[in-house]
């Protein structure tokens, strides 16, 4: 084939003559920098590659990473992991050779990645998310992912919807809000982590965690302030109640002093939250994961106190009794996977039919949204419109074991979630979530809006 043949046959002539032009008119400095970038642009995108790697999460545990490739650029994304998996969670492929970081290896959710996804997505075009979720998920034929792994295809899906961002030349989080179908792009109320318990921390705390919510801030970058701030105020009374030790931190970033009771947990953050002078501005959440503490039909509270545990069970009854009484002396306005509150985490699993199912019984009002739960971004998005029509809160989450990704950050914002729960404003792999909500607020500017006071009408 001739160069003219070549040129008439993918039409270059005229697409290197506009480009040409439009360098003119710019009147560019550079103009063959200007003319490469023009072209480019010129290209369609489409997906050219997908390679995975093992990595470690913030656990030291291992994890899916994934380096999407399309003709216009590399895109990266690595998935999270909780502690532990419900029974309706989508499958999170591991090796299960003890031998090989005791078991927790993800040689084969990579290597499905490497073999079987790649081939599968190559030549599609990123900007079509549900095209490409849904490709991975008949790939799979499975209804929770069990033979790719909800953590392969996970971590390709939200490389896809990054290269997609990109591709369409719009933030994460529009693209995000355009794939929903909502209008309006709103920055979350941040749920601090303070204080850990449960299986977050080794102290006798049955509670998993309590979290503050900087309600009354007019702007993001004012909530991360004063939640930083009530951070290091209730370091302040910790140590001055429970010494240096009670300083440690747990998994999510929270600190870790041995506290007998939830009341006293929430008198310690009362305390500090004082002290910073921001009053009822900001409110109180606590993470019961009562799951943990659930034994047949009764609860165990003091179940980490070998000396304590079994002495003292407590009915359902008698745990929305407690609530209430704690409720009374303080606002809380978020209490999660407990039938009483507001939130259903392990209740829901971020399944749409126990979502469904949890509509048609109010069981609860509103949904923790872990992505890894469910597995795609596609699903995501659908089981989020499935509570949002049910007149449903959604909080975004983190996970227990965290990556250097910040994507659930714009996730939030394009759908509007009201709230993020992404741990303490401590640990690298926890404020990276918070530094890129403060990055999006800039970058939106005069339109950036904060949830603030107005949180329950985004729930």
């Amino acid at each position: 084939m001739s160069v003219q043949e070549y040129l008439d046959k993918h039409t270059l002539s005229r697409k290197i003559e506009d480009a040409v032009n439009a360098a003119v008119r710019a009147k560019t400095s550079d103009p063959v920098l200007f003319i490469a970038n023009h072209m480019k642009k010129a290209v369609p995108s489409v997906i050219t590659k997908v390679k995975a790697r093992q990595i470690l999460d913030s656990r030291g545990i291992p994890t899916v990473e994934v380096d999407l490739h399309t003709n216009k650029g590399v895109f990266r994304a690595s998935v999270p992991s909780g502690d532990s998996s419900g029974t309706y969670e989508a499958i999170e492929l591991r090796d299960g050779d003890k031998g090989m970081y005791l078991g927790n290896s993800v040689a084969k959710a990579v290597k499905n990645i490497n073999e079987r996804i790649s081939e599968a997505l190559i030549g599609m075009d990123p900007k079509l998310q549900a095209q490409i979720d849904h490709a991975m998920i008949d790939l799979d034929k499975t209804e929770k992912k069990n033979e790719l792994g909800a953590n392969a295809i996970l971590a390709v899906s939200i490389a896809a919807c990054k290269a997609g961002a990109a591709e369409k030349e719009v933030p994460l989080c529009k693209h995000l809000s355009d794939l929903s179908g909502r209008a309006n792009m709103t920055l979350p109320v941040p749920a601090f982590t303070v204080l850990s318990g449960g299986n977050h921390a080794s102290n006798h705390f049955a509670i998993q965690e309590i979290m503050i919510l900087p309600v009354g801030a007019s702007r993001f970058e004012e909530a991360l302030q004063w939640g930083s701030e009530t951070y290091h105020h209730l370091k302040a009374v910790v140590t001055e109640k429970n010494g240096n030790m009670g300083c440690n931190v747990g998994e999510d970033g929270g600190l870790t002093p041995d506290i007998s009771s939830l009341k006293e947990g929430l008198e310690l953050v009362k305390e500090a939250i004082n002290r910073t002078g921001y009053g009822d501005k900001i409110k109180i959440a606590i993470d019961v994961a009562a799951t943990n503490f659930c034994i047949g039909t009764k609860y165990d509270l003091d179940i980490k106190s070998p000396n304590k545990s079994g002495q003292n069970f407590k009915s359902a009854e008698d745990m929305i009794d407690m609530y209430k009484e704690l409720c009374a002396g303080m606002f809380i306005p978020l209490i999660l996977d407990f039938p009483l509150g507001v939130v259903g985490d392990d209740l829901l699993m971020s399944n749409s039919k126990r979502v469904e199912r949890a509509i048609q019984e109010s069981a609860c009002n509103a949904l923790l949204l872990k992505v890894n739960q469910i597995g795609t971004v596609t699903e995501a998005i659908e089981v989020v419109k499935l509570a949002r029509d049910a007149q449903w809160g959604v909080v975004t989450s983190h996970r227990c074991g965290e990556t250097e990704d910040s994507f659930i950050s714009d996730l939030s914002v394009g759908l509007a979630t009201g709230v993020i729960k992404a741990g303490a404003p401590c640990r690298g792999e926890r404020t990276m979530k918070y530094n890129q909500l403060l990055r999006i607020e800039e970058e939106l500017g005069d339109q950036a809006v904060y949830a603030g006071e107005d949180w329950r009408q985004t729930l």
